[in-house]
């Protein structure tokens, strides 16, 4: 595909299927496709498989509303918002869940060499440590590395000596290649060249590493105004499938530029979730009595939304609260 296809938020949910392997954009709190998250739950989404190299509230929503069988990253929490993941936490305990650790530079490298067109990742991180310990290896124990599921590799890992230089023992991991990358950036163009305004995290490889890529941004701008500052741009039209505009779209994570982190959400959030009757009202209440992202919106409200929205000149609202030293 040439040029990416608009559609809207309804329409992109529609194209995952059960038991996809997802992946994402951003950074705990930041540049998060929660509003596409939502629209998943409201389609009862099951079986999902989520690789993420970190992964925060818009997946743990997915693991709480039950759409999700298999985590596979790092970690997962909300920064100093929320520590832990409190749905993937429960249900990981319960066994309700799949979980497979990896360091935070394993699953990057995973994704690296996905990116790349190789097989794996060869590397020396966390070495010693009780990633390699097979009794911790999950989709092994549930029989799940048996070469029948198409994103499950035989092997967690494999040791090997280094050819070249006779320096030791090596960790090769697995490359992953994603069915659907989820991507939020504040800005597109109208061909689908992709750009963010802060730290692109591993949103690089993400995209170049997964067969089909949506992209929910805050606005879609002339391609040729961005072309004019290439290296300010992170993906290009022709790696992006679909590209849905859809403003606030990261709430209640935060979009650099456009809006800040709303931390009393995620607080809220965090606190409240604790169980599974106390997310199944937090759902019901954010995701269910609400049909759309709009009217999501309505129900935040025009002044919360005016209390978030980021300075064009600092980069953050200058209205929110903050902490104090």
């Amino acid at each position: 595909m040439s040029k990416p296809k608009k559609i809207t938020l309804k329409e992109a949910a529609s194209l995952i299927n059960d038991g996809d392997e997802i992946t994402f954009s951003g950074f705990t709190i930041w540049r998060r496709p929660v509003a596409i998250c939502y629209e998943l739950i409201r389609q009862h989404k099951k079986n999902l498989h989520l690789f993420e190299v970190q992964g925060g509230f818009h997946s743990d929503l997915l693991v709480g509303a039950g759409c999700v069988s298999i985590w596979e990253g790092a970690w997962m929490g909300q920064e100093m918002l929320g520590k832990i993941g409190e749905n993937l936490a429960r249900k990981q305990m319960s066994g309700e869940i799949l979980v497979d650790d990896y360091s935070h530079g394993q699953t990057a490298g995973r994704l690296m060499a996905g990116a790349l067109g190789l097989p794996f990742f060869p590397c020396a991180l966390s070495m010693g440590t009780d990633i390699f310990n097979p009794e911790y290896d999950q989709l092994a124990r549930a029989g799940l590395r048996d070469g029948k599921h198409r994103n499950i590799p035989a092997k967690k890992y494999v040791i090997a000596d280094d050819p070249f230089f006779g320096r030791g023992k090596c960790a090769l991991f697995p490359a992953v290649n994603p069915d659907v990358a989820l991507v939020y950036a504040p800005i597109v163009g109208d061909e689908g060249t992709v750009r963010v305004l802060a730290q692109p995290y591993n949103d690089e490889e993400v995209i170049k590493a997964s067969k089909k890529v949506i992209v929910i941004c805050e606005e879609i701008v002339p391609d040729e105004y961005l072309r004019r500052d290439p290296a300010a741009n992170i993906a290009s039209g022709y790696q992006i499938d679909y590209v849905v505009e859809c403003p606030w779209a990261a709430h209640p994570t935060g979009s650099q530029y456009y809006y800040d982190t709303d931390a009393k959400f995620l607080k809220d959030y965090n606190r409240n979730v604790r169980d599974q009757k106390a997310f199944d009202e937090f759902a019901e209440k954010w995701i269910f009595s609400v049909n759309s992202h709009e009217e999501y919106l309505e129900k935040l409200g025009v002044r919360k939304l005016e209390e978030l929205r980021a300075s064009s000149i600092m980069g953050y609202s200058t209205r929110a609260k903050r902490g104090k030293r």
